[in-house]
């Protein structure tokens, strides 16, 4: 399985933008530039993509192993809060801080930590992230 997205830019890295296009649709001509990247600016940025990225990888791998041990949550909640620091004369993405919250009837706090781990461990954006991942996963009422 092939996924592709397509970046242009136009300019600089400050003054000029691009848009961002993926082969689903999903991504049309979606704007970004050094101020939606490093600003606040309307638009996206890589480090976005790649928290989404992260948060649905590892939710979905979440619900498959909650399926394998026979469990069905009612609602997974995942945030990846990833960071971009500096490095060098340039920057590196060094941390995803995923938060999830559960709703898992019949399921323990022990089981879910433990499927939750098993899921930040072998979920495919996790593995190809070369930055530290934190979890903090908890099961809510």
């Amino acid at each position: 399985m092939i996924r592709k997205a397509k970046a242009v830019w136009h300019g600089t890295g400050k003054d000029g933008d691009g848009h961002l296009s993926s082969d689903s649709g999903v991504l049309a001509s979606t704007p970004y530039s050094f101020k939606t990247r490093f600003e606040n600016e309307k638009g996206t940025n890589p480090e976005e993509l790649i928290a989404a990225a992260h948060a649905g990888c590892f939710t979905m791998a979440l619900a498959f192993g909650l399926q394998g041990a026979g469990l069905a949550a009612t609602e997974l909640q995942t945030e990846a809060a990833v960071t971009l620091e500096p490095d060098g004369k340039g920057f590196k993405i060094s941390k995803s801080a995923l938060t999830l919250r559960g709703k898992v009837p019949n399921c323990d706090d022990a089981t879910f930590a433990r499927l939750a781990g098993e899921a930040e461990k072998n979920c495919p954006v996790s593995k190809v992230l070369n930055a530290t991942i934190t979890l903090d996963a908890k099961l809510i009422a």
